[in-house]
């Protein structure tokens, strides 16, 4: 018999709550911080970068700024992408960075309390669980929720680096 504390249902007006762009990539359903979200863009062709990791797509004008696409499906390794009228690109800021990221779909803005965020499992999943905060949990939908900063900054991608150069 395990002993649980009751608290007061979570209102995001109160700041009990964080909030998490929800989206899809193939079957999963994933969430970020929102406030690394700086716009919702439809998918649009990009111009490939020579000798870039397949995961890079290319790069794309925002307004006068010339910034990196990372495609999540290839990055996480989901099968082959597909572009179609769903497909949308997250534009981020991160550390004053910015960057865009391919996604299947975006669902919506969910609140989650600090009691519905469960630790990620340790298990051999397609990406680092150094990237995972943990696993979001609404009624009866679950949540991969990535901590987009440590994995956009990392060694791995490069980007930051590369575009600090």
């Amino acid at each position: 018999m395990s002993t649980q504390q009751t608290t007061k249902p979570a209102d995001a007006r109160d700041g009990s709550g964080s909030e998490y762009l929800a989206f899809t990539l193939g079957s999963e359903e994933y969430g970020i911080d929102i406030l690394k979200v700086q716009e919702i863009r439809g998918y649009e062709a990009v111009t490939r970068i020579a000798n870039a990791p397949e995961f890079i797509k290319g790069v794309i004008n925002l307004r006068g700024i010339i910034i990196p696409v990372v495609d999540m499906r290839i990055k996480f390794k989901l099968g082959t992408p597909t572009y179609d009228q769903f497909t949308v690109v997250i534009i981020l800021n991160i550390g004053g960075r910015i960057m865009g990221m391919v996604v299947d779909s975006v669902s919506d803005v969910t609140t989650l309390t600090p009691d519905q965020v469960k630790p990620a499992p340790e298990m051999g999943t397609a990406f680092n669980s150094d990237y995972l905060m943990g696993l979001g949990t609404v009624d009866e939908r679950m949540l991969i929720l990535i901590d987009i900063d440590r994995l956009m900054s990392s060694s791995e991608m490069g980007l930051i680096d590369r575009m600090a150069a």
